[in-house]
């Protein structure tokens, strides 16, 4: 599959490149993307090399799908659709995202979020897009209940990252489910 560029009312959305490697390793020595993400720890320009390099072969083979949110043509965040399935009934992926700590609070997650969620139902026949956090992650439950996801529990040592396992929480869309958000156990 060719990557495929979004665009929002402020957000262009785009497959990094070479050209976002050095804001990409800035933007991951955030303690907090460290802890809230898979992103290695430490983190140095190498790993955003390798990023950008497997990012293009998932494209290719239709695994996973990432993009780098643009701002005025500043990196602000990533976001992906993981672990894509196919299925006939129609498959299903993991969104993951993280932002820039200059980026925070300003919606940029549930406004580039539902453009790739409307696009995985609409292009690859999505039927279920799920979401996982580190239990405790609440601004990114905070989006996911906003992008009208519904919580469905917790998952035990579930997340995985360097030497550490964590419990993480879980909540799921359907395509056709209405996207009003929901009220969620762990953040009401």
């Amino acid at each position: 599959m060719e990557p495929v560029t979004l665009t929002t009312d402020r957000l262009v959305l785009r497959a990094p490149d070479a050209s976002d490697v050095d804001a990409i390793a800035e933007a991951c020595q955030d303690p907090e993307i460290q802890r809230w993400t898979t992103v290695p720890s430490p983190y140095a320009r190498t790993d955003a090399e390798e990023f950008v390099r497997l990012v293009s072969g998932w494209w290719a083979e239709g695994s996973e799908t990432v993009w780098a949110l643009r701002l005025d043509e500043a990196l602000v965040g990533m976001i992906g659709l993981h672990h894509i399935a196919a299925h006939r009934a129609g498959g299903r992926a993991e969104l993951g995202f993280w932002v820039t700590a200059a980026a925070r609070g300003r919606g940029y997650v549930v406004e580039a979020a539902s453009a790739v969620i409307d696009w995985g139902f609409a292009e690859l026949g999505l039927a279920r897009i799920e979401w996982r956090a580190v239990a405790g992650n609440v601004a990114s439950a905070k989006a996911a209940r906003a992008l009208g996801f519904r919580y469905e529990g917790l998952l035990r040592q579930a997340f995985a990252s360097g030497d550490r396992r964590e419990d993480s929480w879980i909540a799921g869309l359907l395509r056709d489910d209405d996207r009003t958000p929901a009220a969620w156990p762990v953040l009401d």
